[in-house]
């Protein structure tokens, strides 16, 4: 696709929206007209008319891909024949699944953890810096870089090309410079995937410090003062003022990445493909799902089991919204 087909259709897309207002509106306003009497419901069915085509490709692109999915859970390969809940009784006995619920574990315990503490680190200390933008800006590039894109980038810095030749990857490149041998870092497990959380956190680290940078601006300066008048140090602010002030948007920003983290499967397709032992529950379902022939009944087991794991996590979200709403 050209950038003129790009533009194109973005004007036809733009073109149809204003086209359906105009003329819903008119449509809307003729009928009132003609009945001579101005419905009561006007208002209502105004708006049902401007959220209509929003509810349809809703309706169309998640609620039915949703249910699609769980019906195809309880059938076979084919999505033919019932098999009633074989397909989950399978994925449970599967050495793959419990390990890559493992690693899903690992992820979720270190990867926001990390992002937030980094973010929120590199947050505080850059507003004290006369350089701290030109960091912070530096920080944040990750963000603009595709999963797919940073997995590539690493690849390279994880690069190990065999003993005795010429080493091309970052890390083994510092390796060999420090007298010791090359190693084939994604290869070695558990190690590998530590590795490619490294990549994860790298990148969502950029996005937890550009919202702290902005909370931070709301903590009371009296308050700062008053506990540094008090003798406190800054590390004492930093965790006794600083850190219960930020407490709701910490638990924003480790939400957010957390269901990141959920459906992560970019960065380890583009650097392992899911070998050595670094396979996630995303990355079984597309195996099962596209790959080998394809299992639409197995795949769609992994792909439930991700959406249940992201439930308690938005139902925990939307009730602290609604509890600070409250105050």
């Amino acid at each position: 696709m050209t950038i003129f087909s790009l533009f194109v259709y973005i004007f036809i897309g733009v073109l149809v929206c204003v086209a359906y207002f105009h003329l819903s509106n008119f449509l809307l306003d003729f009928f009132t007209e003609k009945t001579s009497k101005k419905s009561i419901n006007d208002s209502s069915i105004r708006v049902i008319i401007f959220i209509a085509p929003g509810f349809i490709v809703l309706l169309i692109f998640i609620l039915y891909p949703v249910f699609e999915t769980v019906r195809l859970s309880f059938y076979d390969k084919y999505g033919r024949d019932f098999v009633g809940i074989s397909n989950y009784i399978w994925a449970i006995q599967n050495p793959e699944f419990k390990r890559a619920i493992l690693n899903n574990l690992g992820w979720l315990l270190i990867v926001p953890t990390l992002s937030t503490f980094f973010g929120l680190v590199i947050a505080n200390l850059a507003d004290k810096l006369w350089w701290g933008t030109i960091a912070k800006s530096l920080i944040f590039m990750p963000m603009a870089i595709s999963f797919v894109g940073a997995g590539v980038i690493w690849k390279f810095v994880y690069d190990y090309r065999g003993p005795g030749d010429q080493q091309i990857g970052f890390l083994n490149a510092i390796i060999v410079f420090l007298g010791y041998e090359p190693q084939a870092w994604l290869t070695i497990p558990l190690w590998n995937n530590l590795f490619l959380m490294a990549v994860m956190i790298w990148i969502q680290t950029g996005l937890a410090m550009v919202i702290f940078s902005a909370a931070l601006r709301g903590v009371p300066k009296d308050m700062l003062e008053a506990a540094r008048i008090d003798g406190a140090n800054e590390l004492k602010i930093f965790t006794s003022i600083i850190i219960p002030y930020l407490q709701q948007t910490i638990l924003v920003i480790w939400t957010i990445i957390t269901i990141l983290v959920l459906k992560i499967f970019d960065i380890i397709l583009a650097l392992t493909n899911g070998m050595w032992q670094t396979d996630v529950l995303a990355n079984l379902m597309y195996d099962w799902m596209f790959r080998g022939g394809g299992d639409s009944g197995r795949g769609s087991v992994f792909a439930i089991i991700i959406m249940i794991a992201v439930i308690p996590i938005m139902i925990l979200n939307i009730y602290r919204h609604k509890e600070e709403q409250k105050i």
